[in-house]
């Protein structure tokens, strides 16, 4: 066993050069992986259907370093899955990263929730995941045949993959599950491709959509407290709590790892 990577353990995370694909990029955890890739030196195409917002993160990932390409599209069809990937190889000659953070949530008890609402929250979380890792892994698959290293699949999962909720959270459980299942399966499915296949489970995060969380209103605090007992680390997520965790699973650190979910979560589903 070689040991000269103890020389410089730090290169086990590099991504300099490498091209990564971020679906959802304008979204916080989409913007929040692009500009972190960005950040350590990773071309970044970012995909969504949100034009001026993409503008806008690619701007702060070349203000970063980084070399970006906007796709206006979602992977919501193989046909624009298949065109997200084709727009990276055209532009960076190769595809190493794949981020899902594209995704949908809507929140209402089962007797309330519309069978076409449940249907939307699976499409957006599901087979849209589906679809994106599947074009993804011609693309790397092709590259491992040509000799060269396979690359990392990323979804994004949730501590609701795990544990229920009990707010009218029967979509997004049951979407988040089959993400995992996804995950698992495609790690053994691409075990010996050269592709690892993970999915980071945050819980409550900081972000446009639960900054109210974080704010001292009555509310907030009643809010808190009821989910702060539950997570050992005694805190909310912040930006920074996904980002190490991303990063890893986008680098050569990982190499060994794959079907995993790593929960981003302070311990809340250690308890």
């Amino acid at each position: 066993m070689s040991e000269a990577f103890l020389k410089n353990p730090l290169a086990l995370f590099e991504v300099k050069g490498k091209t990564a694909i971020v679906t959802g990029a304008s979204g916080a955890f989409g913007a929040l992986a692009a500009k972190t890739l960005a950040g350590a030196g990773a071309h970044v195409v970012l995909a969504g259907s949100k034009q001026d917002e993409l503008k806008k993160v690619a701007a702060e990932c070349e203000a970063l370093g980084g070399k970006t390409e906007i796709v206006a599209l979602r992977p919501s069809s193989e046909d624009n899955c298949e065109k997200i990937v084709k727009a990276a190889v055209d532009k960076f000659g190769r595809l190493d990263i794949l981020v899902v953070a594209s995704g949908l949530n809507k929140v209402a008890k089962i007797g309330d929730l519309k069978p076409a609402d449940f249907l939307d929250v699976m499409d957006a979380n599901v087979t849209q995941s589906w679809l994106m890792a599947r074009a993804a892994g011609k693309q790397m698959l092709k590259q491992g045949q040509e000799g060269e290293p396979g690359g990392k699949v990323i979804l994004t999962s949730s501590a609701r993959g795990l544990l229920g909720h009990p707010a009218g959270y029967t979509a997004y459980c049951a979407s988040k599950s089959a993400v995992d299942g996804i995950t698992k399966a495609l790690g053994c499915e691409w075990g010996e491709s050269g592709i690892t296949v993970n999915a980071i489970g945050p819980t409550v995060f900081r972000s446009p959509l639960t900054a109210w969380m974080y704010e001292d209103t009555e509310r907030a605090q009643t809010v808190r407290k009821g989910f702060l007992a539950r997570v050992p680390k005694g805190r909310l997520g912040e930006p920074e709590d996904l980002a190490g965790p991303l990063l890893f699973l986008a680098s050569k650190a990982s190499d060994f790892y794959t079907g995993h979910i790593l929960y981003a979560d302070g311990g809340y589903t250690a308890g």
